[in-house]
């Protein structure tokens, strides 16, 4: 089966800046993602969980997106523009789909 490399970029961010962060990457063309709960984990900051207090919000999600590799930096920038200024992570990784029309 022939496979296609793609971008796999992941944002860990408070929940409460989610919306956000889905509208900024929607305007620059991104179409599809994913939104995960994050648990718990541990950072310069320190260990925290979702129980504990992280911020104003109920804690953390991470949302997930595939995309061509030649979309990269448009889906970076929009991200960044909400990242930026809050807790958050970024991280990207080359990964291979099957249906590239899709992406």
């Amino acid at each position: 089966m022939q496979t296609h490399k793609a971008k796999r970029v992941a944002i860990i961010i408070e929940l409460v800046m989610q919306s956000r962060l889905t509208d900024a990457l929607e305007g620059a063309g991104v179409t599809g993602w994913s939104v995960l709960p994050v648990l718990g984990g541990s950072g310069r900051s320190g260990g925290w969980s979702r129980e504990g207090q992280v911020s104003r919000g109920t804690g953390m999600v991470q949302v997930v997106c595939v995309i061509r590799p030649d979309r990269l930096d448009g889906l970076l920038d929009a991200a960044f523009a909400v990242v930026d200024r809050h807790i958050g992570i970024v991280s990207i990784s080359d990964c291979e789909v099957v249906r590239a029309e899709r992406f």
